[in-house]
């Protein structure tokens, strides 16, 4: 066995996989992470740590093409895996495996991208819907007219990206304003959302949502005890306690027993992991300062952007709702749809952590292209 042939198989072993949820799959998206980590393998948090890009459901066409460049961005060896049906994921998993090991498509792929690339394809930011702008490590954005940005007449550097302008800080100083895009492909991040901003160092001072959605309606969508305990991992994830973020995850993922479940005197359909998980979260001072006043709500607040009731207070409040009634029942119809312009009003003057933080913790899982109630509710 040759060294190439060694390492190729530590990689398979040890692959990172970058899911990608589509608007309304987000059923299929948490059993292939469970998928993912029962196999031994890794989650990615970016393109540039990632081997396999594994797509959860049929994007439309607009989310299909800022994956391709997502895509793009993979460093080889890497495999891409497009699912759309749970009772497939065993095979995509031992498909992606094998696509890992073929030392012969590894060697054609450089001559396959750069081919692509002399011919049209995917080259730089300027392409459309694209992703190929970045905040951080974790945060890529992707760049095309001066409309995307918020209407700003941007300068452009000689590969198509925008340049900062000039623009007064919180404190009345000039500070350059550089705008970039969030999403739509984020660990932790709504399915579809793209945030435009204009950020002042990792600030941002404006903000305009979108929604790149499905190919088509029917989906794949988790039931609403799922998707709560679901936000309950993206918080504590994004939050930096990974071992609590775990924890909800194995209970997140624990097959659900109906009426049979164990109970407890405060939460009497309570899981005792569930109820474990609870008290860690309450009895953790850190976690109450990471949280307490970040992107407070008020009822009125709620109101004007359309969000769903239980929305109100800040990122701590609304964890511990989660925590609290994610056994409750969905209310009769399910939940509102939540317009995908609210969704700019509360990030605005926030760094991009607690921005992504802020977003976590709402209940987006009815997210709708349509406008918020009032045009006032986004700023920026």
């Amino acid at each position: 066995m040759g060294l190439r042939e060694v390492l190729a198989r530590s990689a398979a072993r040890h692959a990172h996989v970058l899911v990608v949820e589509v608007p309304g799959w987000d059923g299929l998206r948490m059993a292939t992470e469970r998928a993912v980590l029962e196999r031994g393998w890794r989650l990615a948090w970016s393109p540039a740590d990632a081997d396999v890009l594994l797509v959860c459901g049929p994007p439309g066409p607009r989310l299909a093409a800022a994956v391709d460049l997502v895509w793009e961005q993979l460093p080889g060896p890497r495999v891409r895996v497009d699912v759309l049906d749970r009772r497939d994921l065993p095979d995509a998993l031992a498909g992606a495996c094998a696509g890992l090991l073929d030392d012969d498509h590894h060697r054609r792929d450089p001559r396959a991208r750069h081919g692509a690339q002399d011919h049209g394809g995917h080259d730089g930011p300027e392409d459309h819907d694209g992703h190929d702008g970045h905040a951080g490590s974790e945060h890529h954005g992707d760049h095309d007219s001066s409309d995307d940005h918020g209407g700003h007449d941007m300068e452009m550097s000689p590969g198509g990206i925008p340049l900062a302008e000039g623009g007064d800080d919180r404190d009345g100083l000039e500070m350059d304003v550089l705008a970039v895009r969030l999403g739509p492909v984020l660990p932790h991040w709504p399915a579809g959302l793209v945030l435009h901003c204009s950020l002042q160092g990792d600030v941002l001072t404006g903000a305009r949502a979108e929604l790149l959605g499905a190919e088509h309606e029917d989906g794949d969508a988790a039931d609403p005890r799922t998707r709560a305990l679901d936000r309950v991992v993206s918080v504590l994830a994004l939050a930096g306690w990974d071992d609590a973020a775990e924890r909800a995850r194995r209970v997140r993922d624990a097959p659900a027993t109906g009426d049979a479940r164990p109970t407890t005197a405060d939460h009497p359909t309570a899981s005792p992991g569930l109820a474990r998980l609870r008290r860690r979260v309450r009895r953790s001072r850190m976690l109450r300062w990471s949280l307490r006043g970040l992107g407070p709500l008020t009822a009125d607040d709620v109101r004007r952007l359309g969000l769903p009731e239980d929305a109100g207070g800040d990122a701590y409040d609304r964890l511990l709702h989660l925590l609290d009634d994610v056994d409750e029942p969905a209310p009769p119809g399910g939940r509102q749809a939540v317009p995908v312009d609210a969704l700019a009003d509360p990030v605005v003057g926030l760094d991009l952590a607690a921005a992504r933080l802020v977003l976590a913790g709402l209940d987006l899982g009815g997210l709708s292209a349509a406008p918020a109630p009032r045009p006032e509710a986004t700023r920026g």
